[in-house]
């Protein structure tokens, strides 16, 4: 449990008060609506659905609230920046920002459908009261406001009309439909099957937030949801004359009740997330006009495009990444990939593999070019903030790489070289620890490079020890085998060249991390994975296991890449 709590302590207590505020909200309004005696007449036309629809409805305006913040990138960036002095525990709350995203959309997509629901059955019920199948009171109370001077609490105003058409025709019904329709299509996109497949459907539909949230703050504007006014209730008894509904108007005792609509207060909710998400929008768009200067373009083994860039301006920090438009393909879409240069270069690059339409698109473009053509006009936004910027922070580093998810470690391991070549002095880190795993031998060469040159740099200077790497081939056929074993006691390795020989099969993760804890048994290791989400519980697991309690011993923090 101490274990546990040492990785995971801030973000149970950051979710218990999420849900909490929920609860809070969701009882504090349910208790309004079906206690209120304002409501005593909505009530009995409506029933307990009356309080069912509008507790959501509160929950609702609290997680609109906070829906948008998670994604306002520039906004994260500047807090991570701004807040260095923070524990390390708070800064890796910014690195789940999207899971955080995900879980109140998954509480708007519950309490919209409670909410829905809700209304369905208030209009049947308030139809049902206009038609007189209920008693005295109901019928009476539906039929308020069809003369001068008289104030409506049925919304249906006629025995004739059906709830379709209050449903299709009023503001809060329309807004209501295009609502749910544009939640409904932005959460199924977001699956992770057609986020992955179809990338261009998940962008596109997306970008329907921009409908629900107009939608919602029109939402309440028909003010269907009606209470009597305080006026009324001083001057109409209700314990007295509910049980008198013919006696309305008629008895000085029992004037005829007044009522009106709840004031819009959705608006107050998402106003301030709403400018803020503006701002944010109009700084990416700025900056994704500014001039873009494509220095180099190399096509790597494994069919993956290495971009130079540069532009002006343009400062990064290990580990961070961009989001990349060409207009030549699309004026809408953007992808983010993780830079693999390092700070101290007077460029910036991506390495970018073919695993969808767009990324196809942009390969073939440059291909063209490589041909006789003209290279595409590329367009960038950010850089942005993730977890592996801490790398520095860390006495011991783990990197854990998976096929291009090596990218980030390679912008680290850059700059680590340059920090030696240059002798800097305050690099915390005495120990990395890089593993990176592919399928396929022709992924090692593009970065094979890059080590061999680390290597010879940390042998210069009689750091050997400084870095460790492994590098896993998880994929393999019979004459590559063989290969091997022909060539088995060469000094370098036969797929990479290197001096470390590459390692057959997966890493043995409780192994690798005792081996860790051993070695470094007072010391504060980060453990920073790009790669899948199966690998990410298994490393997680192995940080909470090998951690120490006691904070002058040995603790494990999982970090992970997230886009």
């Amino acid at each position: 449990m101490g274990n546990w709590v040492v990785n995971h302590g801030l973000s149970a207590l950051i979710l218990v008060v999420w849900m909490g505020i929920n609860i809070f909200i969701f009882v504090y309004f349910y208790l309004f609506y079906d206690l209120g005696p304002q409501f005593f007449y909505t009530r009995h036309l409506l029933g307990p659905a009356l309080a069912w629809a509008r507790a959501p409805a509160a929950v609702l305006n609290f997680n609109c609230l906070l829906i948008l913040l998670p994604v306002c990138r520039n906004l994260l960036s500047f807090i991570r920046g701004s807040c260095a002095c923070f524990r390390r525990s708070m800064r890796k709350q910014l690195d789940k920002n999207l899971s955080f995203h995900k879980l109140v959309a998954y509480m708007i997509g519950l309490m919209t459908a409670v909410h829905t629901i809700a209304h369905l059955l208030n209009l049947e019920w308030l139809n049902n009261s206009r038609q007189g199948d209920y008693d005295n009171l109901s019928t009476e109370l539906s039929e308020i406001g069809d003369h001068s001077n008289e104030t409506f609490l049925n919304p249906i105003r006629s025995p004739s009309t059906t709830p379709s058409y209050v449903a299709f025709t009023t503001i809060a019904g329309i807004t209501g439909v295009i609502i749910t329709l544009s939640l409904i299509l932005i959460i199924t996109s977001s699956m992770e099957v057609i986020r992955r497949s179809y990338y261009e459907v998940f962008w596109y539909t997306h970008h329907l937030f921009i409908i629900f949230f107009a939608g919602l703050v029109f939402h309440g504007a028909g003010r269907i949801v009606r209470s009597q006014t305080k006026d009324s209730m001083y001057e109409h008894n209700v314990t007295y004359c509910k049980d008198r509904p013919l006696d309305w108007g008629k008895i000085p005792e029992c004037p005829m009740p007044q009522f009106a609509g709840g004031a819009p207060g959705t608006w107050m909710w998402v106003l301030g997330p709403m400018v803020l998400y503006v701002f944010e929008r109009i700084l990416r768009l700025y900056r994704s006009l500014q001039k873009v200067i494509l220095r180099k373009t190399v096509i790597h083994p494994s069919n993956v495009l290495e971009l130079q860039m540069q532009k002006k301006n343009f400062s990064m920090e290990v580990g961070q990444y961009v989001f990349l438009n060409c207009p030549s393909i699309s004026q809408l879409e953007w992808h983010p990939f993780t830079m693999t240069s390092a700070p101290e270069e007077d460029f910036f690059s991506v390495h970018i593999r073919s695993m969808g339409d767009w990324t196809r698109d942009l390969i073939s473009k440059v291909n063209e070019a490589e041909k006789g053509g003209f290279l595409p006009k590329i367009a960038v936004d950010g850089p942005f903030g993730t977890a592996s910027e801490d790398v520095f922070d860390y006495e011991v580093s783990m990197l854990v790489g998976c096929g291009i998810g090596v990218t980030p470690f390679a912008s680290i391991l850059k700059s680590i070289w340059y920090k030696f070549k240059e002798s800097n002095q305050k690099l915390r880190t005495k120990k990395i620890y890089f593993y990176w795993l592919c399928r396929e031998t022709h992924a090692f060469e593009w970065f094979a490079d890059l080590l061999h040159s680390l290597e010879g740099e940390m042998e210069e200077r009689g750091m050997l020890n400084f870095l460790s790497y492994k590098l896993f081939l998880t994929g393999w056929d019979h004459s590559h085998a063989a290969h091997v074993m022909v060539h088995f006691d060469k000094d370098t390795d036969v797929v990479t060249g290197l001096k470390q020989k590459t390692h057959y099969g997966r890493p043995n993760w409780e192994k690798e991390f005792e081996d860790i804890h051993n070695a470094h048994p007072t010391s504060t290791v980060g453990v920073f994975l790009c790669g899948p989400q199966a690998l990410g519980k298994t490393l997680e697991s192995c940080c909470a296991k090998y951690s120490d309690v006691d904070p002058r011993k040995a603790r494990f923090y999982f970090n992970k890449e997230n886009f």
